[in-house]
């Protein structure tokens, strides 16, 4: 564009001097005595052009030579971040290909070249790492770290991976700390803050993580589900040792983690265990309001003989709905021979057998027979359970 703008200047000033030349007949007069030269006007416009033109090249000349060296200078650093380029380039690939010695070597190669060293450095330290040479990977990102703030938040989040492929939980977590004490809090961090919450066994903090990583879209339901039951399920673990605690952590859960059956399952088994049958059946029947779960359905049938009417009184109450579930059936057996009502029982345990055959209703059955004296009938279902897997 800038050539087409210049030629059509030239033409117009041609055309702007032919006509001046053809309309004016004056010239310029140079006296130097014996000498004197006559010019016409137009002539001598273009001679002054022309010597113009000249000079101005000339000294273009005289300033690209001297600026010789600094051209060659340039030249030689384009090339060698050229080259730096193409070797971190090509050491990206190798590392994705697999290839962690290669890439290691290019991305020396890379760092050597003094462009993007801080990434270089990164770089060769994550193929160290899959390489499980330790030491040069401390190297490495000793080396990523003297490069300034370059890429200091890259380096700490590397670090933090790398720490977190060792089990370095603990270590993991300052790391990610320390990054956090610098800047924002972004998904990628708290994402692997997560795991390294997880792998400490701070449940709390893995609970908390889980809900903002789970709010923000960062994490899948299902995903930030299974986090929530497991830390959950290790709190109320922790809180088993006495009725009090127990009930404390449950009651700081959130109505949809008490939800999870799984969850209302292990708190149930621990309330049991410490002699709070009452406490058991309100966990289970709650969570049972909320989602019906034939294992919670099985356990409901697990309890001490001074609970065993009441729990056949709520159990009957879902029977309509549920008249088919051969675990409700079961359960409601057992609890009717723990309160020895014997006839009941038998028709229940009876029935849970015509919908579904299993090994624990076949002895619970054969139990009670012999209990009735009906020792043919209870070998028979002995049979019967030793034959199921």
């Amino acid at each position: 564009m800038r050539g087409l703008f210049w030629l059509l200047a030239l033409s117009a000033a041609a055309v702007v001097l032919a006509i001046v030349g053809r309309a004016h007949e004056g010239y310029a007069m140079f006296v130097w005595p014996p000498y004197r030269i006559e010019l016409s006007l137009v002539l001598f416009a273009i001679l002054l052009a022309a010597a113009f033109g000249t000079l101005y090249a000339l000294l273009r000349l005289l300033s690209h030579t001297l600026r010789l060296p600094e051209y060659v200078r340039d030249y030689r650093a384009r090339r060698r971040r050229e080259k730096a380029l193409d070797a971190l380039s090509t050491a990206a690939l190798t590392y994705m290909e697999g290839r962690y010695a290669r890439a290691e070597k290019l991305a020396e190669t890379a760092f050597e070249a003094g462009h993007w060293p801080g990434l270089a450095a990164l770089l060769a330290a994550r193929a160290a790492h899959q390489l499980r040479s330790h030491e040069r990977r401390e190297a490495w990102l000793s080396r990523a770290e003297s490069t300034g703030d370059e890429a200091q938040t890259a380096r700490l989040m590397t670090q933090a991976e790398m720490l977190l492929d060792e089990r370095d939980f603990a270590a993991a977590r300052d790391v990610l700390q320390r990054l956090h004490l610098a800047g924002p809090r972004h998904i990628a961090s708290l994402r692997l803050l997560l795991r390294a919450e997880h792998g400490a066994k701070n449940w709390d903090e893995v609970l908390r993580l889980a809900a903002l990583l789970a709010k923000r879209g960062a994490l899948s339901p299902a995903v930030a589900g299974e986090y929530r039951a497991h830390a959950t399920l290790e709190l109320l673990d922790r809180a088993s040792g006495d009725a009090r605690s127990l009930g404390e952590r449950w009651r700081r859960l959130s109505s949809e983690d008490r939800a999870i059956p799984r969850v209302a399952a292990a708190a149930a088994r621990h309330a049991l265990a410490l002699d709070a049958a009452a406490f058991s059946r309100e966990i289970i029947e709650k969570a049972l309001a909320k989602e019906w779960d034939p294992s919670l359905v099985e356990l409901y049938g697990e309890a001490p003989v001074e609970e065993s009417l009441a729990r056949i009184e709520r159990a009957e109450r879902w029977l309509p709905e549920h008249s088919d579930d051969a675990r409700l059936l079961h359960a409601l057996g057992r609890l009717c021979v723990g309160a020895e009502l014997w006839g009941k029982a038998q028709n229940y345990l009876e029935t849970s057998l015509s919908f579904e055959a299993s090994r624990a209703a076949h002895l619970d059955l054969a139990r009670l027979f012999e209990r009735l004296g009906k020792s043919t009938d209870a070998a028979r279902h002995f049979r019967l359970a030793a034959e199921l897997p």
